[in-house]
């Protein structure tokens, strides 16, 4: 797998969770999601309204990184959730025209202009990684609930790679070095995936499945088969992290 099919497995992805939810009938629309304090619905209404924002963020030329302070990232995501909660069947029906038009706004982008995201100016290969880990995090939470199976597939791979970037961010946050790190991960497929210097001090191993799920807060470290030693090792774990807010 390249970083070049990155286009296509956000379509397959959000292709495989729009064919999950219309199976729901609408009183799962209605059940808790395992995002806290979002029904299934105010979790699909998120997608479309950050689907939506892909879309005027690609229109406008602007490179400046987002102004800090005022309003969070995750208080401003609650209260758009908020005051534009409607009926599901539009909501599903708003999403499904926002993740078409964002793919296509992304394919069509000048793949080396940086455009202004939520932390950072981003490319639209990277941004559309970054839309393919939260659309496959979200994916589990309105399908685990349900006990609908969500596999792994090797579109992890772009997750996993944004896990290992993003590692630098999420330690700057602590206000902490950035340590070297060696990621050693199995794919869904058995392939290995490998990230970063081998001779790193700090190294992880595992399933990539694992790793996606801690850097997207799903799952704890400790209740996952991946195995982190060298001197940075436990806070790689705990920092790691699929986006960056």
């Amino acid at each position: 797998m390249t970083r070049m099919g990155i286009f296509e497995d956000l379509e397959a992805e959000d292709e495989r969770l729009e064919a999950i939810l219309t199976g729901l009938d609408d009183e799962a629309w209605q059940s808790p999601s395992l995002a806290p304090g979002w029904c299934v619905t105010d979790v699909v209404l998120h997608l479309a309204l950050t689907d939506e924002l892909v879309v005027s963020t690609l229109a406008t030329p602007s490179e400046e990184r987002r102004p800090q302070g005022g309003e969070s990232v995750d208080d401003a995501v609650a209260r758009n959730v908020r005051e534009q909660q409607a009926d599901a069947k539009d909501v599903f029906a708003r999403w499904k025209a926002a993740w078409r038009a964002a793919v296509v706004a992304l394919r069509e982008a000048d793949p080396n202009h940086r455009h202004r995201w939520a932390a950072w100016p981003l490319k639209p290969a990277t941004l559309a990684t970054t839309r393919l880990a939260e659309h496959w995090a979200h994916g589990l939470d309105v399908t685990q609930p349900f006990g609908i199976a969500l596999a792994d597939t090797d579109r992890l791979h772009h997750i996993a790679w944004l896990g290992h970037r993003t590692l630098p961010y999420a330690f700057g946050l602590e206000g902490m070095e950035a340590p070297t790190v060696r990621c050693e991960l199995t794919g869904p497929s058995g392939d290995r995936w490998t990230f970063g210097p081998e001779d790193a001090p700090t190294y992880v191993t595992g399933p990539a499945g694992d790793f996606c799920r801690v850097g997207a807060r799903r799952v704890a470290p400790e209740n996952t088969d991946l195995v982190a030693e060298g001197p940075s090792a436990a806070d790689v774990l705990r920092l790691l992290r699929n986006y960056a807010a």
